[in-house]
């Protein structure tokens, strides 16, 4: 691929790969290790796209391919909520209404399995089979899991959000 186009290629895609990774991770240096593994796959794949009218879901599946091999080397999926505090301050005084990027922003607070079955099930359309033999776990696993993350999340926003609106 010629220089120029993968510079117009990184310049299009890297702000939308650099939110999907940081969907899945929190530290700056894995996302950022991520994304350049992802722009290398896709760079050196490109011949393996079948249909080009796809190149950006292929892209984001390379992206969250990366971002769970981070996630597998240090994450215990069977970590269950009972082994993290609850938050006990809102993000802001003068929260009405809960947005995207607010709910997006809750993720980083449950545990690593639970957020990550939460992107693949919710935000990827992962079905559980799926997601169990991407993660080398049950689908019991991924289903508590993702009920888990449910229970968490809407907990989060009842105690950050609309405690105060009452």
């Amino acid at each position: 691929m010629h220089r120029d186009a993968q510079r117009q290629v990184y310049e299009l895609m890297a702000p939308k790969l650099y939110r999907t990774c940081k969907r899945y991770l929190k530290k700056e240096e894995e996302i950022e290790e991520a994304l350049a593994d992802a722009f290398y796959t896709i760079f050196t794949k490109l011949d393996q796209l079948k249909e080009f009218g796809a190149f950006e879901a292929w892209s984001r599946k390379i992206t969250v391919n990366h971002c769970l091999a981070t996630i597998k080397k240090n994450t215990n999926f069977n970590l269950y909520l009972d082994d993290v505090k609850i938050l006990s301050q809102p993000f802001t005084d003068e929260v009405t209404e809960l947005e995207e990027e607010d709910l997006l922003n809750l993720l980083n607070h449950i545990p690593e399995g639970c957020k990550t079955i939460f992107n693949l099930f919710v935000i990827e359309g992962y079905g559980h089979k799926e997601i169990a033999a991407m993660l080398n776990i049950s689908e019991g696993t991924s289903k508590s899991q993702l009920n888990a993350s449910k229970t968490k999340l809407k907990e989060l926003v009842n105690n950050l959000y609309y405690q105060k609106a009452k």
